[in-house]
């Protein structure tokens, strides 16, 4: 029977939260070499030290890049996010849109409407007539949740 490694339990929550620095071994700054408290894998960690040491300690931009493993963007990025946000703004941002943004209500309430008429349609249908009527092309589950989300307001 195969051995599984041991598991880390930071790690996981860091993973877990994004915020696992996929690349420690890049960080050479002192700090995090020589101290336990200070730890590498911690992205969050990371970024606040590395803006930290330009902003207080006049580190230069590039040195503190190279130092920290990442890239000058990367660090304008930080902080300029510490700046407008604090702390919170370091966190990493959930990706992609936030909701069913192409399925405005202008569109749902026509999905109702076509649907109300002709019960038989299903999804596939559907994306066909929004195509046609609106331009956009909508995946047939997008439509499926729109509609669920749609009837569940109404309870």
């Amino acid at each position: 029977m195969p051995k599984h490694p041991p598991t880390d339990p930071k790690a996981d929550a860091l993973r877990q939260r994004a915020s696992l620095n996929l690349h420690p071994e890049r960080v050479t700054d002192k700090l995090f070499v020589e101290h336990d408290f200070f730890d590498a894998r911690d992205l969050l960690q990371v970024k606040y030290e590395m803006v930290r040491r330009v902003e207080t300690e006049g580190l230069a931009v590039t040195s503190a890049a190279a130092t920290f493993g990442v890239s000058r963007l990367f660090f304008y990025h930080a902080q300029a996010a510490l700046r407008q946000q604090g702390l919170p703004g370091l966190l990493p941002k959930k990706r992609g849109p936030r909701s069913g943004h192409k399925l405005s209500e202008e569109v749902v309430d026509f999905l109702e409407r076509v649907r109300a008429k002709d019960a038989s349609l299903g999804s596939r249908q559907l994306v066909d007539r929004v195509q046609k009527h609106f331009g956009l092309k909508v995946h047939p589950r997008s439509i499926e949740r729109a509609l669920v989300r749609r009837k569940k307001k109404r309870l």
